[in-house]
């Protein structure tokens, strides 16, 4: 760089390369006099930086740091005498790198914005150049309102402030006293001055909003390694009027040159002479005492803060001062001339500054009134702007604290006073922030470019010798280059040199243990002359231009070594290459004699075919001839056998039916026996039975009245008497208002069981069979009745349901139009963000107050289901309890049905009440409001005291069935679990058929499963005929019953009937006997019928196995026996074989199980078949391919179908069926056969099939309320229909994703938006449930796991200091205690789950969200009511486990969904137990730490905190009492205990499907073979 010209590239090229280097951080400090080109030469120096280290990645930050100047310049920059782009501030820009040394981000910080030029700028100057840009967009559409308006009414409402207060208070000013306040008219040249300094106030602030907004463009969150600085500050100025600004600008001209002088002179000199170099001592100016006078104590800047300070304080006073003061200093002089005025001598020249005006620019003073209208602005930009007004204006950005890295910085920030009098003054602000940034340079390595001015007068191509070497003189480059002259610019210490120049040691060289000697040999070697180097005691010292040589040397070494490993490099591929090529011409070689040879086995092969082929031929026509005569003979032996058999069949047939007829006569005979005998027998036995009932009943009435039993009986009955007269007397009180309750119910329900009583025992008494199903028929015509009210008072309420419905949709129409105008406001006012965040909140509000009240319509719902299942059931009762006949059910009756404690029930009478809640649960679309939900309240309460009076007569009902039907529930129960058995053998025997059939791996394996079935099928057969048998000897008994009493006496059964049957119990019994054993018949008999066909099934599946096993035996010895080729060829042929018949076999469709099987069985043997004994031929074998039919993505099905789709997709479904398959298949299915619908253009199909599938989920999530993976289930599926509803809606905002063919199937005749509300609120409600569910199962692990596991073991004998242990069941493993991991792991099973079902990941991050939520709340609740677990250890383990589930969240990629800001409060409580708590400063900590917890629950923890051993303290109560203090200002809500029920607003968003519906597999598994794909 020496060698060439200066300029600013080679100066930031060095920079760069020492940053790369030296890893140290950089500073180019850019000076000169105003109009020397400091900007330019720092916009190259950025564009340098921006070109050699761009961005790694597409943020583009180099671009964002050019595209800064611009701006900065526009509001920053004016014309001035001396320049006409003069830079009125001072900018210090940080580049930030990373470790490869590529930007990452930037950090600007200005120093001194000179305010005055908004409002006065001098002769032949300028203002800023925004003011003339704007001027020059006049003429633009924005700005035609600016024309022709007053100015203070323009101003106004540019700034959205009220037009009176600010004229008021421009011309009047506010005293305070400490009694009164004044309001008092000001002068007109305190108006203009006021109005000045509001001007140059709001300039400054909103020079100071730029500047933070640039910042936050260039801030990364990436960790920054290093930086280069670049400063551009004002050079220095002298005018004919110096001022404030001049002074300002001049003094840190002084500090900047002073750190020059450092740097370069002292520093330079003072390090040589450390190292005891030979040296001599250079000369130079040195600028300190100019400073002195400045800055030191009574200096200038502490004359000017303390006249500030002065009530009644002068320009004139303070110049007096300064005067007096500063007359001895040889830098300060008073002007011959003027009184007013002082002159300071700087390095550059002698400036001569006017004092008028510099405590009123010092002082900075704003009126209050006026800064606090401007907070009250009704753009918020505005009163951001001036919400902090303490804040030091001369480091103009906040950001510039947060995103740059200097190293040294404040010991401790200075506290904010409120008071406005007692700010910071400009001076004083200035000087600190010089000083900052004079410690961040000395943190650097500094690079000078010093700009010299050609000319004053601005002039191109004129250049003046004398005022350049003026310049030159003034800055200190002469002495500069007489000390690079005669020093040593470059240095290294001993160890670094030997590291970066040992390649050119020798290898004897370094054998040395001194590393010092090993350089001095080195150099002495490399440099002859000894003059341009000098050892000092630990660097080595170079003249300029030696370690460019000795870099050279190092790098003709690289490139010789680089040449030699070419060399090598380049043989070895050359070898290589040759080596191929050899190898490829040996191959050829090869495959050409290959050839030949096969040429002449081809020829040799079609000689011999020739020879076969005549062999062949020859043989057939023999052969023909043969088989003619053959089959001649056998036709004459068919015709005669035939003839034979059929006479000897004939005989056969005869005897068969003679014996036929004997059986029967003989069964008949022998069964008439045995029916005769069994009635004597049991006409004997009930005599006997009767007999002795009637001796014991006499000999307990006997005993009855004699004195001895009284004796017993009334043995400590006294005691007993009075204790229960006391209770009685307790409980009369308390029974008396519900007696009083249940005095018509009892009246009105005994008046109707006497009167049915009476009816029954007319009908016993009568024996008629047509007066009994009178009495029912009316029953039922009653029954019918109330349900027929029950229907037209649902009508009603779903009429004013439907009236309140259209006003809540115009309401909602309202709303909507509201919110698109807030929209359109949104739009037109982009900077107004905290009105968008409002309208955000309210819109959350809105959403959640929305979702609480489907919450409560669920609720509602479910309490009116229980209460019409309460109703039926209680209807059902009366009419089984008196129905003296029994109706048979039918056969196909699913066995769940009957299992109730009573008989058998016909479910005609339960359709009509299950379809009208249905019509119930489908008819609610949208939110409802507050009348619909009074009004359900209201009926809420009639149906509940309906519901207690129908419980009284259930209760009464179950009684009473109970002890006449017990006899008959044991017998059921018994054949039902064998039943059971029966089924869960037949199960586990089709298991082990679908495992051993699906794994064909060796015929060893599939004759051992073959083995396995036939003796699990035996077994199977066996246990089916003993049951059979069992079953038929209970029916033949319970069916002869009514048989022998009907042969027996007239008499005996008359008479023992009487006495058998007093109450009508034993009829009853009978009765329930009857229907029990017909049920218990029917489903006997259908079971037998299912097990023989799924026998049948198992036996074919049994023979198509064994074929199977006896072709792949055959086809694997015949291989075996083959070549190696032959081999491979064989077997690829028998796999294409195998894949096209699969191919054929799926795409039919089968009608029945066995015929599944039979042509599975069938396209099996054809790919497979070979004749028996003759060895499989090698022959390719030609299949044929199936053209593909080209589907539409729809599904069709029969109306009376319905039913069962729904049954199959949904009552039915089990996840764990579908989880191999496609994520959310029912919903896809549904939606399919919904497009066929729209298609056939069937209205009354599609609304159908929709109402019938709400009610199918809502009743499968009802009956699985508490099973999280069926409600995540169904949840990723209901969304899933509603996306696909969206999504083919034709809707254009939906299909902005779609492909060409998703267009197509939009739907084409209804719109379904209605629906797509409801399955909304059906989602929403779904994922409460779901929320429901999860923090049920997670309840009792959270305590457990956050608190009381010991997750770090160093921790875990830690205990509270006089504080007892909680209960063992706690400490210990037992079922309570759960550790962290477990907790993690249900979180982790939670997600897992609703992955694997499809659901929107944007949902499953709101399921977690709520979830930590929750987990939030009842740690920092039990935290705030447990004392024992106060304590520091509590703390450290605490923070542990939160740590570990962020972890968990960053694994899962859920770090995004608001999880962790949920959670604060916890981590803020876990701090708060481990910070000091003792003196002021902790207490500060601690507010400013505890942001998310209130008042009272930071003073509850205070107050808890337990000592862990002697070496601490409790908290004191000053110290919790300065705490409270503390937080009075704070606007928290007063709540101690976290709200555990909050719900936070669910959000569904819009995801596409990428699916295409007509590529769509369905399952075979499903059995949906009723389905079409059309």
């Amino acid at each position: 760089m020496g060698d060439m010209d200066p300029h600013i590239f080679a100066v930031a090229e060095e920079a760069y390369k020492q940053m790369a280097r030296d890893e140290r951080n950089q500073s180019i400090i850019v000076s000169g006099e105003s109009g020397a080109g400091k900007t330019v030469s720092a916009k190259y120096a950025m564009r340098f930086f921006a070109t050699v280290g761009g961005s790694a990645n597409d943020t583009n930050v180099e671009e964002k740091v050019l595209a800064s100047s611009p701006i900065m310049e526009a509001i920053g920059n004016a014309k001035t005498t001396r320049n006409d782009n003069s830079s009125r501030f001072g900018k210090y820009i940080q580049i930030g790198f990373d470790r490869s040394y590529h930007i990452i981000g930037a950090n600007m910080r200005t120093y001194l914005l000179e305010k005055s030029r908004v409002v006065f700028q001098a002769e032949d100057e300028r203002n800023y150049h925004i003011f003339y840009q704007l001027c020059a967009s006049a003429s633009l559409p924005e700005f035609k309102d600016l024309k022709n308006d007053p100015h203070l009414t323009h101003f106004c409402q540019l700034l959205g402030v009220e037009l009176e207060q600010m004229e008021h208070w421009l011309c009047h000013r506010k005293l305070v006293t400490t009694s009164e306040t004044y309001v008092k008219n000001v002068s007109r040249k305190q108006a203009a001055n006021a109005r000045d300094a509001l001007a140059k106030h709001i300039y400054a602030h909103m020079f100071d909003w730029i500047v933070e907004y640039v910042n936050k463009s260039l801030h990364t969150s990436s960790k920054q390694h290093s930086f280069i600085g670049v400063l551009d500050i004002y050079g220095f100025e002298t005018f004919e009027i110096n001022s404030f600004e001049q002074f300002c600008i001049n003094y840190a001209n002084e500090k900047l040159q002073q750190q020059f002088n450092q740097h370069v002179f002292k520093l330079e000199q003072e390090e040589y002479m450390k190292e005891q170099i030979p040296w001599t001592l250079i000369d130079f100016y040195d600028n300190q005492p100019c400073i002195d006078v400045i800055e030191a104590k009574l200096g200038i800047l502490d004359l000017l803060d303390e006249e500030c300070k002065v009530p009644k304080g002068t320009d004139q006073n303070w110049c007096q001062k300064l005067y007096d003061r500063l007359s001895s200093s040889v830098h300060f002089q008073k002007p011959r001339m003027s009184n007013t005025s002082f002159i300071v001598i700087h390095f550059a020249d002698k400036v001569e500054y006017q004092c008028d005006g510099f405590l009123e620019k010092n002082r900075d003073t704003v009126y209050e009134e006026q800064i606090n209208i401007l907070k009250a602005s009704k753009f918020q930009l505005v009163a951001d702007l001036f919400q902090d007004t303490n804040k030091d204006s001369s480091i103009s950005t906040s950001s510039s604290s947060k995103s740059s890295r200097v190293n040294v910085r404040a010991a401790k920030p200075t506290p904010k006073v409120p008071n406005k009098e007692h700010r910071k003054t400009v001076g004083h602000q200035f000087r600190s922030s010089l000083q900052l940034l004079m410690e961040t340079l000395n943190a650097t390595t500094p690079h000078y470019v010093r700009c010299i001015k050609p000319n004053d007068v601005k002039e191109a191509f004129s250049f003046e010798s004398r005022r350049a070497v003026q310049q030159l003189r003034a800055c200190g480059v002469l002495e500069t280059i007489r000390i690079s002259a005669a020093g040593y610019p470059s240095r290294w210490t001993y160890p670094d040199f030997f590291n970066r120049y040992r390649v050119l040691m020798k290898k004897s060289d370094m054998t040395e243990g001194d590393k010092k000697l090993v350089c001095r040999n080195l150099l002495e070697t490399l440099v002859k002359d000894p003059d341009k180097f000098q050892f000092g005691k630990t660097k080595i010292f170079f003249r300029a231009g030696q370690v460019a040589y000795l870099e050279k040397l190092r790098a003709d070494k690289f490139r010789s070594a680089c040449i030699k490993i070419q060399k090598t490099v380049r043989g070895w591929l050359q070898r290589v290459r040759y080596q191929k090529i050899r190898k490829s011409a040996i191959n050829l070689q090869r495959y050409g004699r290959g050839y030949m040879a096969r040429r002449y086995a081809e020829q040799l092969r079609l000689t011999r075919a020739a020879l076969i082929c005549q062999k062949q031929y020859r043989m057939v026509r023999e052969r023909r001839d043969y088989l003619r005569v053959r089959q001649a003979v056998v036709t004459i032996q068919a015709f005669t056998r035939g003839m034979l058999a059929r006479r000897i069949f004939q005989e056969f047939l005869l005897h068969h039916k003679a014996i036929i007829i004997q059986k029967h006569v003989q069964g008949w005979l022998t069964r008439r026996k045995f029916r005769r005998a069994r009635n004597a027998a049991i006409t004997i036995q009930c005599a006997y039975r009767r007999m002795r009932a009637k001796r014991e009943l006499k000999q307990l009435k006997i005993e009855a009245r004699s004195a001895q039993h009284l004796k017993k009986l009334n043995t400590g009955m006294e005691n007993k008497i009075v204790q229960l007269q006391r209770k009685m007397d307790d409980q009369t009180n308390d029974l008396k208002t519900q007696n009083e309750q249940l005095v018509v119910a009892k009246a009105s329900l005994g008046s109707e069981v006497n009167k049915l009583q009476k009816e029954l025992e007319m009908m016993r008494s009568r024996q008629g069979d047509g007066s009994q199903l009178t009495s029912l028929h009316e029953e039922l015509e009653k029954l019918r009745a109330e349900l027929q009210e029950a229907h037209t008072h649902r009508k009603k309420l779903e009429e004013e349901h439907s009236s309140e419905k259209m006003g809540l949709e115009q309401v909602s129409y309202q709303s909507l139009k509201g919110r698109k105008y807030i929209f359109f406001l949104q739009d037109q006012e982009s900077s107004a963000s905290q009105s968008v965040g409002r309208v955000q909140a309210e819109l959350d509000e809105e959403r959640q107050r929305y979702q609480n009240l489907l919450r409560e319509f669920s609720r509602l719902e479910q309490r009116y289901d229980n209460l019409q299942e309460a109703k039926v059931t209680v209807c059902v009762c009366l009419c089984v309890h008196f129905q003296p006949g029994h109706k048979r059910n039918n056969s196909t009756q699913s066995s769940l049905e009957s299992d109730s404690n009573y008989p058998s029930i016909s479910t005609s009478e339960l359709g009509d009440t299950d379809n009208a809640i249905q019509l119930e649960m489908g008819v609610e679309k949208a939110a409802m409001d507050i009348g619909v939900f009074m009004k359900l309240q209201k009926r809420v309460r009639e149906l509940e005291q309906e519901r207690k009076r129908l419980q009284v007569n259930l209760e009464k009902m179950e009684d009473q069935v109970n002890c006449k039907v017990g006899p008959c529930l044991s017998l059921r129960q018994e054949l039902e679990s064998e039943n059971k058995k029966l089924k869960n053998d037949l199960n586990e025997l089709r298991k082990a058929i679908a495992d051993r059939a699906s794994q064909n791996s060796s015929s060893n394996e599939l004759q051992d499963g073959y083995n396995l079935l036939l003796g699990q099928l035996k077994a199977a057969n066996e246990e089916l005929e003993v049951r059979k048998e069992e079953v038929l000897i209970l029916r033949s008994q319970i069916v002869s019953a009514p048989h022998q009493k009907e042969e027996t006496t007239n008499d005996i059964v008359t008479s023992d009937w009487g006495y058998l049957n007093e109450d009508g119990e034993l009829g009853l019994a009978y009765q329930g006997l009857k229907q029990v054993a017909r049920l218990l018949e029917a489903q006997l008999q259908s079971q037998a019928r299912k097990h023989k066909d799924e026998l049948a099934a198992f036996n074919t599946q049994i023979e198509l196995l064994k074929d199977d096993i006896e072709k792949k035996q055959e086809i694997l010895n015949h291989t075996m026996s083959l070549s190696p080729e032959a081999q491979v060829e064989y077997s690829v042929q028998q796999e294409i074989t195998r894949l096209t018949n699969d191919n054929l076999v799926r795409t039919l469709q089968p009608p029945t199980p066995p015929l599944i099987h039979y042509e599975l069985k069938v396209s099996l043997t054809a790919a497979t078949s070979q004749p028996t004994k003759a060895k499989p031929q090698l022959t390719r074998q030609v299949t044929v391919q199936r053209r593909e039919k080209d589907f539409e993505g729809m599904l069709e099905y029969y109306k009376e179908d319905e039913a069962l789709l729904v049954k199959t997709l949904i009552t039915d479904m089990k996840p764990h069926a579908v989880s191999a398959t496609v994520p959310c298949l029912p919903a896809y299915i549904l939606f399919m056969c919904i497009r066929h619908a729209d298609y056939i253009n069937d209205d009354q199909k599609v609304h159908s099939l929709l109402t019938s599938t709400i009610n199918a989920i809502k009743k499968v999530l009802k009956k699985n309320n508490n099973d999280f993976e069926m409600t995540s289930f169904w949840l990723a599926n209901t969304s899933r229909l509603l996306h696909c509803l969206k999504q083919y809606s034709g809707d254009e905002a939906f299909m902005t994703q779609n492909t060409a063919k998703q267009n197509e199937h939009c739907l084409k005749n209804f719109d379904l938006a209605e629906y797509r509300q409801v399955l909304s609120d059906l989602s929403i409600q779904i994922y409460q449930q779901l929320i429901k569910v999860a923090e049920h199962m997670m309840q009792p692990m959270i305590v457990s796991a956050m608190l009381e596991s010991e997750s770090i073991p160093s921790l875990a004998g830690v205990k509270p200091m006089g504080y007892r242990n909680r209960s063992s069941s706690m400490d210990g493993e037992g079922p309570g205690s759960y550790t962290l991991e477990a907790l993690i792991k249900q979180l982790g099973q939670f997600h897992g789950v609703m992955g694997e079902h499809g659901l929107d990941p944007e949902i499953a991050g709101q399921v977690v969200r709520q979830l930590f939520y929750s987990i939030n709340a009842v740690t920092l609740n039990n935290l705030l009511l447990r004392k024992d677990v106060c304590s520091w250890s509590t703390g450290m383990q605490l923070r542990y486990n939160i740590s570990q589930m962020e972890e968990w969240l960053r694994g899962k990629n859920l770090h995004q969904s608001g999880a962790v800001v949920n959670i604060e409060p916890v981590i803020q409580a876990a701090q708060l137990l481990q910070v000091k708590k003792k003196t002021s400063q902790d207490a500060e900590a601690i507010c400013s730490l505890c942001t998310s917890l209130t008042m009272q629950q930071i003073v509850k923890i205070l107050n808890l905190y337990t000592p862990l051993n002697e070496f601490e303290e409790r908290v004191t109560v000053s110290f919790i009492r300065n705490i409270q203090n503390r937080l009075q200002d704070r606007n928290d809500v007063p709540m101690l205990l976290v709200d555990t029920k909050h719900t936070f607003p669910v959000l569904f968003p819009y995801t596409p499907s990428a699916l295409s519906l007509e590529t769509l597999h369905i399952p075979a598994n499903l059995s949906l073979d009723f389905l079409t794909r059309v």
